[in-house]
């Protein structure tokens, strides 16, 4: 689905007001009016009653304050009292989704649907195509017996007017690994022993019922606190807004950032020693060796393809590099990765180097209730600026074109996975299986790479060009060296 839609900017929306709040010190003061101001009594409603636009309003609120719905024990729990809890809040916890029961549509099953396209043709090969006899000409028209139908699709390949459509359950669809589906109650449950954190459920959803646990409460809290809290900027976020990436960096500063760091640095390390790894593979005759810098994809391996599990680099992310060095400059910083991606929380989870996670979105909102400006800040200079390869780990591509120019091997033999997906991870078990032509794979598990990241805030097309001419302009700079 496209990531600007109504769904997209309701969440927007409430994020900036929720960042206003906090920055202004009225949060507890206001929270509870907020839906009854966003959903007056006499405005037309998007749902079936105002009533209703209040009561997910208020689910939605309590996903930003970082509580999962999931653990409600009191419906009458005003939503001060989670903003205080959030307020107090010293550490995140798991799951860092949830899904807004009230907000679900409770779709119903998947299945194959014939419109009034249908001319009821004398060939009727959907009739004749059908494996299971699951269609019927009935009143001149197809029918399909749901209870009969096994999803093949045939007749959507051999219906000549294009008159039978698949209708999916859009969160499902998206799940590469099927850990969500429907509970007891028809409404969608996510398997937490079987997500990897993506985020595809969320941007797929057309009801906007599943978010993820926001932590802009408790960065914006730690700022106010007086704390050194440090952001690391990840490569992605060079493609997220029209504005030079430095004058991005300037703009965090303004929000109260104590220092930008730029995780295109900690790339470097990643490259570096992944390509190391990889010439050792390859030269103790190991069939392959994936990518380890995408945590969607690690936590699917883990799950999922314990087959290929072997096969990861052992590397650690740029985030973990990036974050490491600061904490050995000054232990006591807070570090806040910021980037487009979901599953950069579960990691930050289990990466004590980590302390919290920001969204491009939640950047966003945080520059809007700030009222600043990104297009009027001046350019900020980073104190240990990347290289130009680092730069490109942002796009698909990016990772092994930076592992190939460290000249660690001549034997590369590269391929990459771009999006990660029911067949794709079909075919990168058949790898681990059989045959491999490749030694090195880079997997990502978004299509374009982190820049089409979940939480993104721009085409990826668009995030695509601003990062290359990023990397192209870096180099230019340097004399057209790139290190």
């Amino acid at each position: 689905m496209n990531y600007d839609n109504n769904a997209n900017r309701i969440r927007k929306q409430l994020l900036i007001r929720i960042a206003r709040l906090a920055l202004q010190d009225r949060l507890l003061d206001e929270i509870d009016r907020l839906p009854a101001k966003l959903f007056p009594r006499h405005q037309s409603s998007l749902r079936c009653c105002v009533y209703k636009d209040r009561a997910i309003t208020k689910y939605r609120l309590m996903a930003i304050l970082g509580h999962a719905i999931e653990d409600e024990s009191d419906e009458l729990k005003p939503l001060r009292h989670y903003a205080q809890e959030a307020l107090n809040r010293d550490e995140v916890a798991n799951p860092i989704l949830t899904v807004l029961d009230e907000a679900c549509s409770a779709c119903l099953k998947a299945r194959h649907f014939v419109t009034n396209v249908c001319r009821g043709c004398v060939a009727r090969p959907c009739v004749i195509n059908c494996p299971k006899d699951a269609i019927q000409i009935v009143d001149g028209q197809a029918r399909i017996d749901s209870d009969k139908c096994v999803d093949c699709g045939k007749c959507i390949k051999v219906c000549p007017y294009h008159a039978i459509v698949h209708v999916p359950i859009p969160c499902e669809n998206a799940c590469p690994v099927n850990a969500i589906s429907k509970d007891e109650y028809g409404r969608e449950h996510i398997d937490y022993d079987k997500c990897i954190f993506c985020g595809k459920c969320m941007t797929a959803c057309p009801f906007g019922a599943i978010m993820e646990r926001s932590q802009i409460i408790d960065v914006i809290t730690k700022i106010k606190r007086g704390k050194r809290v440090i952001a690391l900027l990840a490569p992605a976020m060079a493609g997220q807004f029209p504005e030079d990436f430095r004058k991005v960096a300037a703009a965090v500063k303004k929000a109260g950032f104590t220092q930008v760091v730029e995780v295109a640095f900690g790339a470097e390390r990643t490259a570096e020693h992944e390509a190391q790894e990889l010439a050792d593979a390859i030269e103790a005759g190991q069939k392959f060796m994936t990518s380890s810098c995408c945590p969607a994809y690690i936590q699917a391996t883990k799950k999922h393809m314990p087959e290929i599990a072997p096969f990861v680099s052992t590397t650690p992310t740029p985030m973990h590099y990036a974050s490491e060095w600061v904490k050995q400059e000054n232990a006591d910083a807070v570090t806040v990765f910021i980037g487009p991606c979901v599953a950069k929380r579960e990691e930050a989870l289990h990466d004590p180097t980590v302390d919290h996670v920001l969204t491009t979105e939640e950047l966003g909102a945080l520059l809007v209730a700030a009222d600043i400006e990104i297009a009027d800040c001046e350019p900020l200079e980073f104190a240990r600026p990347a290289h130009a390869e680092a730069r490109g780990f942002a796009v698909s591509g990016g990772v092994t074109h930076a592992v190939l120019a460290q000249g660690t091997t001549d034997a590369v033999k590269a391929t990459t996975i771009d999006g990660l997906d029911k067949k794709s991870i079909r075919l990168l078990q058949s790898y681990a299986k059989g045959k491999c032509d490749f030694n090195f794979i880079e997997v990502m598990c978004c299509e374009g790479g982190c820049v089409g990241g979940p939480c993104n805030i721009s085409t990826t097309k668009s995030a695509e060009r601003r990062v290359a001419d990023f990397v192209r302009n870096t180099k230019e700079h340097a004399g057209g060296s790139t290190g």
